[in-house]
């Protein structure tokens, strides 16, 4: 009995995935980019200064800094990084 409620589960657990695959995906991933995007831009704006791009004034960064510390590695690699055509069209 345990073994048909396996086949089952895998079955709907299969069909549950190509469903996902099918229709759900790319919205997926597309909403992890922009979400990404997002969050560097937020960075830029305000730790901008570490690019020689101050935007916000020093007082407002400061409030923000410890909520950023644990992205900013990330984030400059992210930014200094070189980029080329290819980089674009993807």
């Amino acid at each position: 009995m345990t073994d048909e409620k396996k086949k089952k589960g895998g079955f709907f657990h299969a069909v549950k995935e190509f469903v996902y695959g099918a229709a759900v995906h790319d919205s997926a991933r597309f909403a992890l980019k922009s979400r990404a995007n997002m969050e560097h831009l937020f960075i830029l704006i305000t730790v901008g200064d570490m690019l020689g791009a101050p935007v916000l004034p020093p007082y407002y960064s400061l409030n923000l800094l410890p909520y950023l510390v644990p992205q900013i590695p990330t984030w400059k690699r992210r930014m200094l990084r070189e980029k080329d055509l290819t980089d674009a069209l993807a």
